[in-house]
Parts: structure tokens; sequence; C-alpha cells
């Protein structure tokens, strides 16, 4: 019975860390900051972040963070459907190059983004939303057989 608490401790622990490590601050005292660095393309994932707004005359704080949110997704979205076709694969080519010669690729593509995990998503003072989304490259290379340089 200890050692599986102790195990659920040091996995939220862990989870803790992870998320900690790979947050940054682009939302600061209600406002999203001057300055969004960018690391998109790591090791392990290719990230992206969107910011949204939402419309100011709708009638309830639920509504404008939930309209706020999606459109940050889609921007974030958006965002990483460019950084992946401009990622070099195996053979020197770019993604988008992939796509022009693969007349599926493109839709493949696209629908391992919509399934991208959303790591967060912050709230602005003044109704709007920064998401960041974040695909493992293993999910790119299973899926797509696409071998990064």
């Amino acid at each position: 019975m200890k050692l599986r608490n102790l195990r659920y401790a040091a996995a939220a622990l862990t989870l803790v860390v992870m998320g900690a490590a790979c947050q940054k601050k682009y939302v600061k005292k209600g406002k999203v900051v001057d300055v969004i660095e960018q690391n998109m393309v790591t090791r392990k994932y290719i990230q992206a972040i969107g910011i949204g707004a939402s419309d100011p005359a709708l009638p309830t704080d639920t509504q404008r963070k939930a309209t706020a949110r999606n459109a940050a997704i889609v921007g974030a979205q958006y965002e990483m459907l460019t950084v992946i076709k401009g990622v070099e694969i195996e053979g020197g080519i770019t993604v988008s190059r992939a796509m022009e010669t693969d007349s599926t690729l493109e839709s493949r593509v696209k629908n391992i983004i919509r399934g991208a995990e959303i790591v967060s998503t912050r709230f602005t003072s003044d109704g709007g939303a920064v998401a960041v989304l974040r695909l493992p490259k293993k999910r790119l290379k299973r899926l797509e057989g696409i071998k990064f340089k």
C-alpha cells in the first residue's frame, strides 16, 4: 500500500516538474507578454502557441473564455502546420515538398495536428487566451512514416 502511494506521489511530482519545465510565461498579470520566445521544434516535440480573442459582447464569461480558447487552439494548430511543413525530413526535402508528391499526406498531417496535446491554456484579463499545443515527433513518425533528420 505504501509503495503504491509512493509511486503516485512520484508520478505527480514528475508531472509537476515536467509541466513547470515546459511552461513559459506567455501571460503575465492578465496580459500577453511583449516578447514570446518559441522553441517550436525540440528533440522530442513540435510545439506551437496560439493567441485567440472572443467577442466582448458575449453575455457570459464562460462563453467568452470558450470562444477565446477555441480561437487560440485553431491559431496554434495553424502555426504547428506551418512548422511541420518546413521541417526537413530524410532525403533533404521538407514535409511541404513531400505533400506535393503524396496527395493524401496533407490531410493525414492535418488530422494528426488536430490530435495534438493541449499543454496549457491561459486566459488574459481582457477575455483573450493563449494556448500551447505539443505534438510528439514519435506520433508523426509512426503515423506518417516521416523520418526527421
